[in-house]
């Protein structure tokens, strides 16, 4: 089992099912996890601003037993007052891990090689392999498999288009990314995703062609300017409106589960009668943010604890 999760990539496809199925668990029978992690203590520290994030973990630790302490860097950042590997091995003194959302995964990389708890990331310029996590979670849950499913994602390849498709490589999901020229996802991590399907069975697709939705499971979207890019929204309104998910695209898409990682900008990237429409999955998967970490936290602080109900072994 990975010691950090800093990108994803230290997941192995048994790693991931583990980790889903344990989700799932905490999710359907949290009393037998209230204690999972008594005694552990957790900094939740933020570059960037959080609603989702900052609260499923509080929240989700205190359903575990644990206990989260928030440090707010968004003012001058990290490295500043003291570099980031002193702050790590602070940190390190007196927490079981460190959760980080930060602006840059290289910030991730230095306060792993410096800590010696966890270091797990909550968002980065590259990745946001917990939201990965609660999204195929979410999927899990509702088409009861994931090899062989069909995800589209509509917008900029950014770090949740990053380790959506990492993720899915990894599990066995198809994944297409589709969006303008000029914002494809990284290409070196569409070339380790490619590679990571070669083992797990799954076809990774980055096209511009908006035709490309067609026989979909699930389509989701994204802002279309990142945290931390001032760019107001107007001004990439023309370039991405063609990608917007709305109800005449899902229908020809045939999608079943429309997804967003939220904050939504409604009527930009998505419309308020398919985000609040039968088909959203929106709230669902904040619901799962916290399963998700829960589990992951579990796996990394106490994995001992990681141990399926007796109905749930037989049924798997």
């Amino acid at each position: 089992m990975m010691k950090h999760c800093l990108s994803g990539l230290e997941f192995s496809p048994a790693d991931t099912l583990q980790l889903l199925a344990l989700a799932q668990a905490q999710k359907a029978y949290p009393e037998n996890y209230q204690h999972t992690l008594a005694g552990k203590s957790v900094v939740t520290l933020f570059e960037k601003p959080s609603l989702r994030t900052r609260l499923s973990f509080d929240i989700g630790l205190q359903k575990l037993g644990g206990h989260a302490v928030y440090l707010n860097e968004q003012g001058q950042g990290m490295g500043v007052r003291e570099t980031v590997a002193d702050y790590a091995r602070n940190l390190s003194c007196w927490a079981d891990a460190i959760v980080a959302r930060v602006m840059s995964h290289s910030t991730l990389e230095e306060l792993a090689q410096h800590a010696s708890v966890p270091v797990v990331n909550s968002l980065c310029d590259l990745f946001h392999p917990c939201q990965a996590l609660a999204d195929f979670l979410t999927l899990q849950e509702q088409y009861g498999k994931l090899k062989g499913l069909k995800l589209v994602y509509l917008g900029d390849g950014n770090n949740v288009s990053h380790s959506l498709m990492l993720t899915a490589a990894t599990v066995g999901t198809d994944c297409t990314i589709i969006c303008p020229k000029g914002y494809e996802p990284d290409a070196d991590l569409v070339e380790k995703a490619k590679t990571l399907a070669k083992k797990s069975g799954a076809n990774i697709v980055v096209t511009h062609d908006i035709a490309a939705v067609a026989g979909a499971d699930a389509l989701y979207t994204d802002t279309w300017v990142s945290m931390g890019d001032d760019k107001p929204l107007d001004e990439v309104r023309e370039i991405f409106h063609p990608y917007q998910i709305n109800a005449q695209l899902v229908e020809h898409s045939g999608a079943t589960s429309v997804l967003h990682c939220q904050p939504a900008h409604r009527g930009y990237e998505i419309t308020s009668d398919v985000m609040d429409g039968p088909l959203s999955r929106c709230f669902q998967q904040a619901e799962n943010r916290l399963y998700a970490q829960n589990a992951l936290l579990t796996l990394l602080l106490n994995p001992t604890a990681a141990v399926l109900p007796e109905s749930m072994e037989k049924a798997s």
